[in-house]
């Protein structure tokens, strides 16, 4: 019998958070130790399912199962394919990561991490779901930590308000979701919530049009699709540093991938026919999120809202429905999640020590936090497309996709709607004006670069120092992953093209 990898990985986080709660309140290092362990650990799993993941054989692997509820169809499903399994990883990263950031929380250590975990583990959970209720379970899991962990432990000035608007937007969204797949459910008539059975289904074509939307766009809010984007700057200023790394580096990620394996995958004809519009609710978040973190003076604010423009990019790539965009969406994924994870911990560690964000209140400090400095910019360079970083790797394919798309018959549509989306420039126009915001990217990180970097230090952070050694870990950590990903994208690459040829077959492609 094979150990049941996944399963660890998603209780593991469990177990951990009640024995933390289980520790003395004064045992706060022991809690840090044991936090550290643990995500240690979750990281040497996940690389093993990462490079135990089978390339040649491809498919679900690394499969689970055991019966839950067999009266109503459910089981404990679980397995990983090419584009769940990088996320596997991904998500342990920016656990080991935030924890190492969060080393010098003195505020209840044992619950903050007891917290942390447990969202960890509902969103382990929907990353290896091959059942979707399951994957509901999991996801509306992760939700109550998320409140919790901001409310207590973020900033005091916007900790309700964020957490509050965080949590309705989530809410609406996943309760139009799960509408839309209980009628998968039933229209299906498998009794089943298994996955791999609902993607063998025959579902009518007009039903498929009528619910993909429903579905795909009540993920979306959690991926930070425009017009639904509101609650995810605010969400990330208001959260602790190691919270805003989880929410921009791993949380959208969820709503992105429960999107495509919920809505793309279970309703294929529906997605080919909505694609045209719904692109352009993802190019309005390339553009008009770039447009907007222009105009930000608050340093976090401007990390929140370009993570609503990158975000956009994979939507951007789903959407395409070609092997080239679905690869740049699977990179950028992985990507924009080490990459929003820096930017943010190099966000914290500033405010640590200058207590303040506003850029035009900063400046000069090379000179005291040279690690933070050039891990800032590795991740500024990554975000506007550098070539040799993780960035540039994920958006090439991304543009080259969005360009070579082909609207599907559109029977159903008004006439003049289907005469321009079919028009040869259509796709390629989106692409072109998706690239504006490589533009606009670069001009605002170089921008804060040298506001905050940069300059004169003014008298008041003389008293700044180095960041610990922890700090500097997560740093190490985050900043290789771009660079070995930049020069050697073949570690990733292949392994998300074992999971984009299934939904390209769904979809009627190669």
């Amino acid at each position: 019998m094979s150990l049941p990898i996944l399963p660890i990985i998603n209780f593991t986080p469990l177990v951990a958070a009640i024995v933390l709660l289980a520790l003395p309140p004064q045992r706060k290092q022991l809690a840090r130790w044991l936090a550290l362990g643990v995500s240690v650990l979750e990281v040497v799993l996940g690389l093993g399912v990462y490079f135990g993941y089978n390339q040649i054989a491809a498919g679900y692997q690394f499969q689970t199962q055991v019966a839950w509820l067999p009266q109503f169809g459910i089981s404990f499903h679980t397995g990983v394919d090419g584009l769940s399994a990088p996320l596997v990883l991904l998500t342990s990263i920016v656990m080991l990561t935030g924890v190492l950031i969060s080393w010098g929380i003195d505020d209840r250590p044992r619950e903050f991490f007891a917290f942390l975990f447990l969202l960890a583990a509902g969103i382990f959970g929907v990353f290896v779901s091959l059942d979707i209720f399951q994957l509901f379970f999991f996801y509306e899991l992760a939700v109550f930590p998320k409140f919790i962990l901001i409310n207590l432990w973020g900033s005091p000035k916007t900790r309700e308000y964020g957490a509050m608007k965080l949590v309705l937007y989530l809410f609406i969204g996943s309760v139009l979701a799960l509408v839309g797949v209980l009628a998968v459910y039933w229209a299906a008539g498998l009794h089943s919530f298994d996955l791999l059975d609902l993607e063998k289904a025959t579902l009518a074509v007009g039903f498929q049009r009528i619910w993909f939307p429903v579905i795909f766009l009540g993920f979306a809010v959690l991926g930070g699709l425009f017009p639904m984007h509101s609650w995810a700057p605010d969400g990330h200023v208001a959260a602790p540093t190691a919270i805003s790394m989880f929410l921009a580096g791993v949380m959208m990620k969820v709503g992105v991938f429960a999107a495509l394996r919920l809505g793309v995958m279970l309703l294929p004809d529906g997605a080919r026919f909505h694609a045209p519009w719904i692109i352009i609710l993802a190019l309005i978040s390339v553009v008009y999120g770039a447009y907007i973190t222009l105009a930000q003076q608050d340093l976090k604010y401007l990390v929140a809202f370009s993570s609503i423009s990158h975000m956009g990019l994979v939507f951007m790539g789903v959407l395409s429905f070609t092997a080239q965009g679905l690869v740049g969406a699977g990179l950028q994924m992985f990507s924009h999640g080490v990459m929003k994870a820096l930017l943010f911990a190099c966000v914290g560690m500033v405010y640590d020590q200058t207590h303040t964000r506003q850029m035009p209140e900063l400046g000069g400090l090379a000179r005291k936090m040279p690690w933070v400095t050039v891990a800032f910019i590795i991740g500024g360079l990554a975000s506007m497309g550098m070539p040799g970083l993780s960035g540039f790797v994920a958006e090439l394919p991304i543009f080259l996709g969005v360009w070579q798309a082909k609207a599907a018959a559109l029977a159903g549509w008004p006439a003049w709607f289907a005469a321009i989306v079919t028009q040869p420039w259509y796709f390629p126009v989106l692409a072109v004006l998706a690239a504006v915001a490589i533009v606009i990217t670069a001009a605002y990180i170089l921008i804060a670069t040298q506001k905050v970097f940069f300059g004169d230090l003014p008298p008041a952070f003389e008293h700044v120092t180095e960041v610990p050694w922890t700090d500097k870990t997560a740093i190490v950590i985050l900043c290789g992953l771009m660079i070995i990903i930049g020069v050697y994208p073949a570690i990733i690459a292949p392994l998300i093209q074992t999971g984009v040829g299934p939904i390209m077959k769904l979809l009627g492609g190669g």
